[in-house]
């Protein structure tokens, strides 16, 4: 059985890393932080003039990784990617590449929410910076879009797991009105359940 590969994309600050964690540990999957690779990799600079990482940075940066990923999804694992993914380019180059199913999900929250999150981090970007990726994430409509205002993480992971496929999640608890899980591989929809915009 083939794997799939799951995308967690958003500006700083909305919890991408937390959310994909939990959901890699939750699934079993490996989490791969786009962030990391790049800064390893050296590719993190910023293109001063177009004021972010360009496109081909993210390419280079995940095709070293892509022959034990691609290897992981033929054997049936699963993959959560964690990045901003504001390129296009950059989604559609991990689609053409990789085998298997991909399920993407845009984490969405007022700017405010955003800043105030990264600000309270130990490695904060800044306003500015964030500012400027929020943007550029906004720009994109990809995937489905996950409201993450007002749901804590384990409420945004829930979530997720409704869209995913033939996943037995056990139903835990109600909380503030959500109910989340899956049964008999039907999907039952969050609270405001999103639009696909693939």
């Amino acid at each position: 059985m083939v794997g799939y590969f799951i995308i967690i994309r958003g500006p700083l600050g909305i919890g991408k890393t937390t959310i994909s964690k939990l959901l890699a540990k939750r699934l079993k999957a490996h989490y791969v932080s786009i962030d990391r690779i790049l800064e390893k990799q050296r590719l993190d600079k910023v293109d001063e003039k177009a004021k972010s990482i360009p496109a081909d940075n993210f390419i280079k940066a995940t095709e070293t990784e892509l022959p034990d990923i691609k290897e992981a999804i033929k054997k049936g694992k699963i993959i959560v990617f964690d990045g901003c993914f504001y390129h296009k380019e950059q989604i559609e180059h991990l689609i053409a590449s990789l085998p298997g199913t991909q399920h993407i999900f845009s984490l969405k929250a007022p700017l405010e929410m955003c800043v105030e999150r990264d600000s309270k981090r130990k490695r904060n970007l800044g306003k500015e910076a964030t500012t400027v990726v929020y943007r550029l994430v906004s720009k994109l409509e990809y995937g489905i879009n996950i409201d993450a205002t007002g749901m804590d993480t384990h409420e945004i992971v829930e979530c997720i797991c409704t869209y995913l496929p033939k996943i037995k999640i056990e139903k835990k608890k109600r909380n503030k009105g959500l109910i989340c899980w899956t049964q008999n591989d039907q999907s039952v929809p969050c609270r405001n359940a999103p639009k696909s915009n693939v």
